[in-house]
């Protein structure tokens, strides 16, 4: 039996925690910051946010970036985040006992959290952008800033 050999190199690793004791709406609010940023950028976003569900992101993102490095030979400076998702894990239940022999169910919810990586060096569409340096436009865009709570007199203005 002839087997085909699969010459395409594998662009994409991820890293997956599970069990993680935290809410998912908790993960969720730090996951939409860092989606689609790249590898540095993440870091410092995630080292900067006051949350704490920002501790367990950063870990699944460092070890999403030893995988690649490990397995695919990159670079550290070319992978974004492609994809990231919580999803809502099993709820830890729990009985306190509480006054005149009664009992209280404590429920702690956990949440799964799967950041995958992308290698841009890899794909022909992505282009290098200098974030520094800025863009022509065209056109010039003058709107007028206006607040809804203004009534437009004279003493609004700013």
């Amino acid at each position: 039996m002839l087997k085909k050999k699969n010459t395409e190199k594998k662009k994409e690793v991820y890293a997956l925690g599970q069990h993680i004791s935290m809410s998912a709406d908790k993960a969720r609010r730090v996951i939409e910051q860092i989606r689609g940023r790249s590898y540095e950028e993440t870091l410092m976003i995630l080292e900067l946010m006051p949350y704490r569900a920002c501790y367990p992101i950063f870990k699944l993102v460092y070890s999403a970036a030893a995988n690649a490095s490990y397995n695919m030979a990159s670079n550290e400076a070319n992978l974004v985040i492609s994809k990231a998702e919580v999803t809502k894990g099993t709820t830890i239940k729990k009985l306190k006992p509480r006054a005149r022999g009664r009992s209280y169910p404590i429920k702690k919810p956990t949440c799964h959290i799967t950041i995958v990586m992308k290698d841009i060096s890899l794909d022909d569409k992505y282009v290098e952008i200098d974030p520094l340096k800025k863009t022509r436009c065209k056109k010039k865009h003058t709107a007028a800033y206006r607040d809804m709570y203004s009534s437009g007199g004279i003493w609004d203005k700013k």
